[in-house]
């Protein structure tokens, strides 16, 4: 009786520890895909849906969208490898960079990413340039955001304006969405965004240009791209690079997709691209 009972319970071990196994097999057969909130939880949802789904397709894996609550909780993921892609600025991406020693490697990026650039905007007839930006209230984006403050801020000094000392207030919206918002309801007299985003509330009549107009935009520069930990095998690397660079706006997938990413398609990137993000992050005292 002890002899059967022992076997019985052996096998019942034996069983448990296989599905143990299994199971964590299939949880690791998960690839877990973020971005930085740049826009409202629901837009990001919505943008991503589709990219998922073809991911899956081309990774043969289940392919899930794993969103965040700010921009530094998308650095610690990638970093702590608890994301397997993300969807970064350049500043962000440098940030992970840093964060992680080094450990992170940009993909690909959309073409406009190459020269990207920022809209400052305005409902006060009375503000033409960026010196006149003296004494008011602005709003960047996200403190971690490239478009939305880096680079505003760095063109702003650059021009000898500095908005700690320069304006009445600043203010930090958190998206590129909610500084056009701020604007819009008269809570900041200005504020500094994105141009796709800015672009995009344009063509859907979001937001009355003949109420908020813009009047600055930057230089272009550096921006978005899609990262991976480079502790993710060369060949997946590989793999998920060819996915991107396949899109085509040709098939009814790639248009959705490339519409929905704002790309008109994608392309290579590498490290050095963000060189210039990473220098002016320094002069504007964002990185230490």
């Amino acid at each position: 009786m002890f002899k059967l009972s022992a076997t019985r319970a052996l096998a019942a071990a034996l069983s448990f520890s296989l599905l143990s196994f299994t199971g964590l097999l299939h949880a690791q057969a998960v690839f877990k895909v973020t971005a930085i909130p740049d826009e409202s939880p629901t837009e990001l949802a919505r943008k991503a849906a589709p990219l998922v789904k073809y991911l899956e397709k081309t990774l043969g894996m289940k392919v899930e969208f794993t969103p965040v609550t700010d921009y530094a909780a998308s650095v610690e993921a990638l970093a702590n490898k608890q994301v397997d892609l993300a969807w970064y600025g350049g500043f962000t991406f440098v940030q992970a960079s840093v964060r992680s020693g080094g450990k992170v490697i940009p993909l690909v990026q959309r073409e406009e990413d190459a020269k990207f650039r920022s809209v400052f905007i305005t409902s006060d007839p009375a503000i033409k340039t960026l010196a006149d930006l003296k004494g008011k209230n602005v709003s960047f984006g996200s403190q971690s955001s490239t478009s939305g403050h880096l680079m505003p801020r760095s063109f702003l000094l650059q021009a000898n304006i500095d908005p700690d000392k320069d304006f009445k207030r600043v203010a930090y919206s958190g998206a590129h969405d909610a500084t056009i918002a701020a604007v819009v309801a008269g809570k900041v007299d200005a504020g500094a965004l994105n141009i796709s985003v800015w672009e995009k509330f344009v063509a859907d009549g979001k937001v009355d240009t003949n109420k908020v107009r813009v009047f600055y935009t930057t230089p272009g520069f550096y921006d978005y791209n899609w990262t991976v930990h480079a502790d993710m095998p060369a060949a997946q690397r590989e793999k998920l690079t060819k996915a991107f660079l396949s899109l085509d706006r040709a098939s009814p997938e790639g248009k959705e997709i490339l519409e929905l990413q704002r790309a008109t398609r994608f392309i290579p990137t590498k490290a050095e691209n963000y060189k210039g993000i990473e220098q002016a992050a320094h002069s504007a005292g964002l990185l230490k």
